[in-house]
Formats: C-alpha cells, sequence, structure tokens
C-alpha cells in the first residue's frame, strides 16, 4: 500500500509518560532539500522578474548612473541642476545624489521603454513586398535593430511592458472592410438589404458604442481578449469536446522507442524542464520576424500552460490556475493515480518516472464504481456537470480526488490502443486524429490546460483546452519537449530512459471515489451525448507530398495565400458554392493579443475560382487573389481586422440594451469553411533540413458549422503540407476525404499555372486523382 510506504517516515509510540516520536532522517533531508529547492526557486523569479521589468536597461547600469553622479559632484559639476544641496553634510549629499541618480535612471528606463514601444507600433514593414524596402522602414529597422541588440539577453516577459496596445480601428473602416468581404456571398438584393443595416448601424448607433470601446482600449491591456474568453469560451455551454478542444500528434515517421512508460516518462520530464524555465521567465521571448529575428510577440498567454483547469459553472465556467502543485494525474484503463513529480527537492528523473508509470501499467486493479467513465462528465453539457460537481464532488473523498485533477500539473492518459501514422493503413491519421480529438469521450479530461496521451507503440500527443491559450502556445511547448525528447534525454539500445532505477519511490496513490448511483446516471448521459458527437465526427488527415514550401516560394506567392486559394477552389468543387470562411491570424504583436479572422473568401479569390473553371486569365487573377489575401491577413495581424471589433462592439450593444440588427445578423453568420495554420519550428531547436525525419505531423479540430468543414494545415520543410480535415457523417453534403481529394487536385491544378501546360508529371498526377474519385 502507497499510505504504508509513505508512513515509515515518521514514527511514533504512546507510552504512559507521554509520546515518544522519532524522526527519520531521510525525511528531514527530502525537507530541508525541498525547502532550499522553494526558497532558490523563489530568488530565481525574483531576480528575473526584476531583470524583465527592467528591460532594456540592466540593474548594472544604475550603478554606471550613481557613479556618474557621484564624479560629476566630485569635480562641481551639478547634473541635478541645483536639486542636491552641497553644502550640507557629505552624507546627506551622497544620499540625494544616489536618490537623484535612482530616479534619473528609472525616468530613462522608462524613456527607453516607450521609444521601444513607438518602434514596436510602426507596421509599414509588414505591408511592403519581399525583398522591397521603402526608407522609413529601414529607418526603423536600424532605430529597432540599436534598441533590441545594444542591451543585454531579452528574457520572456522582457518585452512586455514594451507591447504596444491593440487599436481600435475606426468604425467606417471595419464597416467597408465588413461588406466588402460579404460582397461575394450576396446576390445584389441581399447586398443591399445588408449595406442598408450597415449604413443605418453607422450613422445611429455606432460612435455610441465605439466610445465605449475607446474607453475600455485605455484603460484595459486589450480591448477584445478578456470579453473573448469570456463569451466565446467559457460562456458556452455545450459540450467542449470536439467543439472547442483541439489537438497536436507527435511526430510523423519517428517514434524514438515503442516502450510506453519509458516514452511517457522523457516527454513528462521535458515538460517539467520547460514548466521550470517558464515559471522563471528564462525562455526567450518569441519573435515575428525570423529573418531578423526582430519584433517581439506577447507571452501573457503562456502563463497558465500548467497547473490550469476550466471549472464548470451553471452560467459560466471559470480558468483556475493555481501555482506550485506537484503531481500529476494519470488515468489507465479507468483507473486514476497520483504520482508525485518531485523527491528530494528535485525533478523524478525520467528513469524514475518511467518506473512510476511502469507501475501504473501493471496494475490489475478494477475500477471503483462509477470510476471508468467519470471523465465524460468534462466531454458533456456544461451544465450537468457544474451542478453534479457542485452536489458530488464538493466534499469528502470525491473533493480530494478532483482537487487533484484540478490543481495536477497536467493530465496523463496511458491508453491501450496503439496510434500513429503508418504508411501501411489507409486511414491510420483519421484514427489517431479522433483519438486524440475524443478518444472514448471517458479517457481525456477535457477541462485540464492538456492531457497527454501516451500510446502502447510508443506515440503520444495532446488533447487542450482552447478558452486559456490559443495553438501556437501549445505548439511552443510541444516542439520544446520533442526535440528534448530525442536529442537530448534520449533512451537506452533497449528503449528504456537513461539513468539508474529507482526502487524506493513511493508508489502511485489510487485516487478514491464514492459516486452514487444517481451521480452514475449522470455520468451515463454525460457519455452518451459526447459519443453521439464522436461518432459524427469524419475525420481525414491527408499528407500533401507533391510539393511544398520551397516551390511555392519560387512561384514568388505567399504559401499560405497559395493554400487558402487551394481551400477556396476546393470548397466551390465540392460545394458548388462559396461561402464565409474563416482563417485564423495571430495579433500577439499587442499586449495579451490572441487572434484574428481573416475572410478568405474575397472577391478576388472567387474571381480567381470562375476563370479556373472557365480557363481565362487565371495567372493574373491567382496573382491578384494572392496580394489580397497577404493584404488581409497583414490588416488582421496589426489590428485592423473586421471580427473582433463588431464582436467586441456587440458586447457594448448588449451591456447598454442597444438593438442592433446588423450586429445580430454579423454574429449569427456560420462559417462554413473555418481554416487554420499551425506554426512550426518557432525555436529552431532542430534542423529539418538535416533531420527530414523529425517533423510534426501538426494538429487538427473540429468541424465548426453543421454542414461545414474544418481544415487545419501546417507547411513541414520545403516538400510536405499536412492537412488535418473534418466534417460531420450526419451532413449528406460533406466529406472529409473527397474535400481532402479536391485540395489536393486544386493544389496541382494552381501548380500548373506557373509550368507548361505540357508537363507530364503534372498531367500523369491529374489523370492518376479523377480515376481515383472517379472509384470512390
Amino acid at each position: 500500500m502507497a499510505e504504508a510506504h509513505q508512513a515509515v517516515g515518521f514514527q511514533f509510540t504512546v507510552r504512559p509518560d507521554g509520546v515518544d516520536f522519532k524522526l527519520s532522517q531521510e525525511v528531514i533531508k527530502n525537507i530541508y532539500l525541498s525547502g532550499v529547492t522553494a526558497w532558490k526557486k523563489r530568488a530565481i523569479q525574483f531576480k528575473n522578474g526584476v531583470l524583465a521589468g527592467v528591460y532594456p536597461a540592466s540593474p548594472s547600469s544604475w550603478l554606471i548612473v550613481v557613479i556618474a553622479m557621484m564624479s560629476s559632484l566630485y569635480i562641481r559639476i551639478d547634473p541635478s541642476l541645483g536639486m542636491i544641496d552641497l553644502p550640507h553634510s557629505p552624507t546627506r549629499v551622497v544620499l540625494s545624489a544616489i536618490l537623484f541618480a535612482t530616479g534619473l535612471w528609472l525616468f530613462l528606463i522608462y524613456l527607453l521603454r516607450y521609444t521601444l514601444k513607438v518602434l514596436l507600433s510602426y507596421h509599414g514593414w509588414i505591408f511592403e513586398s519581399h525583398g522591397k524596402m521603402s526608407t522609413s522602414t529601414k529607418v526603423w529597422l536600424v532605430s529597432f535593430l540599436v534598441k533590441m541588440f545594444s542591451g543585454r539577453r531579452p528574457l520572456l516577459y522582457s518585452f512586455q511592458a514594451s507591447l504596444p496596445r491593440l487599436p481600435v480601428p475606426s468604425v467606417d473602416d471595419t464597416i467597408h472592410r465588413y461588406l466588402e468581404s460579404v460582397r461575394p456571398l450576396l446576390d445584389n438584393d441581399q447586398y443591399n438589404q445588408m449595406e442598408i443595416l450597415a449604413n443605418d448601424f453607422r450613422d445611429f448607433k455606432a460612435a455610441q458604442l465605439q466610445r465605449y470601446l475607446i474607453l475600455k482600449s485605455w484603460w484595459a491591456t486589450n480591448y477584445v481578449s478578456d470579453w473573448w474568453e469570456e463569451y466565446i469560451y467559457l460562456r458556452g455551454r455545450s459540450p467542449i469536446m470536439v467543439n472547442s478542444n483541439f489537438y497536436i500528434m507527435d511526430l510523423l515517421y519517428m517514434t524514438p522507442t515503442h516502450r510506453q512508460a519509458a516514452r511517457a516518462g522523457n516527454v513528462v520530464h521535458a515538460m517539467l524542464q520547460y514548466r521550470r524555465k517558464l515559471e522563471r521567465g528564462e525562455h526567450a521571448p518569441v519573435m515575428l520576424l525570423r529573418a531578423l529575428g526582430t519584433v517581439p510577440m506577447c507571452s501573457t498567454q503562456m502563463e497558465r500552460m500548467f497547473n490550469t483547469t476550466r471549472i464548470p459553472g451553471i452560467e459560466t465556467d471559470i480558468v483556475q490556475h493555481l501555482t506550485d502543485r506537484k503531481h500529476l494525474v494519470v488515468y489507465h484503463k479507468g483507473r486514476f493515480f497520483q504520482v508525485w513529480l518531485y523527491t528530494g527537492g528535485r525533478h523524478l528523473l525520467p528513469s524514475e518516472l518511467e518506473t512510476q508509470f511502469q507501475r501504473i501499467l501493471n496494475d490489475t486493479s478494477e475500477p471503483q464504481p462509477g470510476e471508468l467513465k467519470l471523465a465524460a462528465l468534462t466531454a458533456g453539457n456544461r451544465v450537468p456537470w457544474a451542478r453534479a460537481r457542485i452536489k458530488y464532488f464538493s466534499q469528502g473523498v470525491n473533493k480530494v480526488s478532483l482537487d487533484a485533477i484540478e490543481s495536477a500539473a497536467f493530465f496523463l492518459t496511458l491508453d491501450d490502443e496503439p496510434q500513429g501514422y503508418d504508411p501501411a493503413k489507409t486511414n491510420s491519421l483519421d484514427s489517431y486524429a479522433k483519438s486524440l480529438l475524443h478518444g472514448k469521450c471517458y479517457n481525456r479530461w477535457f477541462d485540464k490546460s492538456f492531457t497527454l496521451i501516451s500510446y502502447p507503440n510508443g506515440k503520444i500527443g495532446i488533447n487542450a483546452e482552447h478558452s486559456w491559450a490559443d495553438a501556437p502556445i501549445v505548439g511552443h511547448m510541444w516542439e520544446y519537449v520533442l526535440a528534448t525528447d530525442c536529442f537530448h534525454l534520449g533512451y537506452t539500445e533497449e528503449g528504456h530512459c537513461k539513468g539508474d532505477v529507482n526502487k524506493g519511490l513511493p508508489l502511485p496513490t489510487r485516487l478514491q471515489w464514492q459516486i452514487p448511483k444517481e451521480c452514475q446516471e449522470v455520468i451515463e448521459t454525460s457519455y452518451l451525448s459526447a459519443k453521439q458527437i464522436a461518432d459524427d465526427v469524419d475525420f481525414h488527415g491527408y499528407l500533401f507530398t507533391d510539393f511544398g514550401k520551397g516551390l511555392i516560394k519560387k512561384c514568388r506567392t505567399s504559401p499560405d495565400a497559395f493554400i487558402q486559394l487551394a481551400l477556396q477552389l476546393a470548397q466551390f468543387r465540392d460545394q458548388g458554392v462559396f461561402c464565409l470562411t474563416y482563417e485564423s491570424s495571430m495579433t500577439r504583436m499587442f499586449r495579451d493579443g490572441r487572434t484574428e479572422t481573416v475572410r478568405s473568401c474575397t472577391s478576388e479569390a472567387v474571381a480567381f475560382v470562375r476563370a479556373m473553371e472557365d480557363n481565362a486569365q487565371r495567372l493574373a487573377l491567382f496573382r491578384k487573389a494572392a496580394d489580397k489575401h497577404q493584404n488581409m491577413y497583414r490588416l488582421a495581424m496589426t489590428g485592423s481586422g473586421i471580427d473582433r471589433h463588431l464582436f467586441c462592439l456587440y458586447i457594448v450593444s448588449k451591456y447598454l440594451g442597444v438593438d442592433s440588427p446588423f450586429l445580430k445578423k454579423v454574429l449569427s453568420e456560420p462559417w462554413k469553411l473555418s481554416t487554420s495554420q499551425t506554426p512550426q519550428q518557432q525555436l529552431n531547436l532542430v534542423d529539418i533540413n538535416k533531420f527530414p525525419k523529425y517533423v510534426g505531423a501538426g494538429g487538427g479540430f473540429g468541424p465548426v458549422a453543421d454542414d461545414g468543414y474544418g481544415v487545419s494545415y501546417i507547411i513541414v520543410g520545403e516538400n510536405l503540407i499536412t492537412f488535418h480535415i473534418s466534417c460531420k457523417f450526419s451532413c449528406p453534403n460533406t466529406d472529409s476525404y473527397r474535400f481532402g481529394q479536391n485540395i489536393q487536385k486544386a493544389m496541382l491544378d494552381i501548380q500548373g499555372l506557373f509550368k507548361p501546360e505540357n508537363d507530364e508529371k503534372v498531367v500523369e498526377r491529374r489523370k492518376h486523382i479523377e480515376n481515383g474519385k472517379k472509384h470512390i
């Protein structure tokens, strides 16, 4: 028993003359080391907080200013212009000089920060063509590089105070761009009606709402993000499984070890290393321009990566973030185990973690009544889960066990069915994606910031909750973990974690539950509801290997624009109509920025697609559509998007009780094609040209609309693009495999615009696709 093993630390016997109390030296040693580690952690956090707080200056610069002030006073030069009264006693003069020098130092820091913020507010560079640079951008670049590299190496949060606030676009610009975005989707009568609604809103209601929004932008660090988190995520009462959570896959071609416990041990240890650096702020800030290494992005979302859980509520959920929790909760075959991650003031080594996980895999005990499908509560509707949590999990052993899950660093599932990409199996990526996205609907804790899933064949993956952060944040951590696992920690020849095996660790502790029949019925209802959603997900993972980023760049166009136009062409061929298209763009160049929408279905894109079908002026129209898409994407990145502004105006209108038919209509429009690009190589820890097999497969999400598609794609190196396509079986008009075939044909057809029509390879590939479609 785990309790018996832990009890040997403290031994006591009761005697008539009192209590004879003995302390284990080993326990005292561990307590001492834990305390030392905690104080070291606080000291490092304080030090790094000071370093980030005074950036771009450094603490040593304070001493330089003080010495300069004292030296000037020594030679009878008073930089304070009389503020320091020299006739007074030397001690008073020295204290006054130090005080004045400190004030001057702080003033210079704020001046440097303000200068940096002004430089970061310039976005003209992003709108310029590749290889061309205006004079103003050259001046900005030189100034910015001087500011960036004249000081010390920045830490993760060094630039936070210098990031500009997200600007509020003008109402006129937003309405103009909105009407422009819906023009290709509406006939003349529909467009005229929408134009009347938009103009009425602009003329009579927008000014009042805009004033409140501008006031919020002055007061809050970001006028969008808190409302976005609350109203888009936390107030949703429908299941978050499939509808909100997303997944990220393992390495595509490589499996470092086929031992499940060993892979989990290395990966968990790498995550603990990442968390330690994150808590101390020691990661380098993420930069936008890799070629120049200059423009920093906001790091706020990273703060809640670990020890974070979405807590269900009757009307709204909350995001609970804790600090300094030192355990992990593991799920295996219906049982929940608590595993401590520290011993003697240090992380468990990979070999020690492997031992703990292997003990769980070897455990043959049965689940307690109601325990098997308990996590289905997090997969079903939020209100039943919130009520069950209050009624059945607010006291006793259930509360203790639930607290252990919700305060854990993250959640780990040791799955019992192998998954992963297998070239010999046609649908291996499809099965892998569905396993990560929803699993069995009761073997992931969907409320945790992320669930790490470990498979018996050594493959791993992540299911992430969406409210606390966006996919690039989890992707940043995942790149670090995979690189550390494969290139730093490694495995023995037998596939085990390196290092000695410590068999003296306390056994993992089974969490205890007392789940009454009434609660078990709620669990079963949530499970059936979640299973209906999971069974309806039609998923297709597709590796496009005909060409990649390398060839697209030779066509002198943006890879993202190329793919987005291919998606528009595929959508039209698949459905016969154009639709409102969502592409996610980040706004992290601004403080607390999250995302903005790029409306990819533009008039230029529609004209190009129709030309592809009509065989007229295709290349010129493609370039025009690609340029338009790039401009839309850049506007979204620089705070001039459409949808977040309209969303916030709608929230203000609800607070004020102002009825707006225009905003209601805008916010109710369905996104039948929802797309997103998974970022890659944020850290550049692995040279994928040198190690082409060590590439990730990306990630994906469920369909947004009942009759639409969800498409996530990752541009992997120079010669591979991975697509993750989802829709619903219940819709007779959608088919994920068919859409994947349409994407492939669209990509090849667009490539054909840049090559001679008699290119035998292209013609042969097209014929192969057409023949394949006939046999579907």
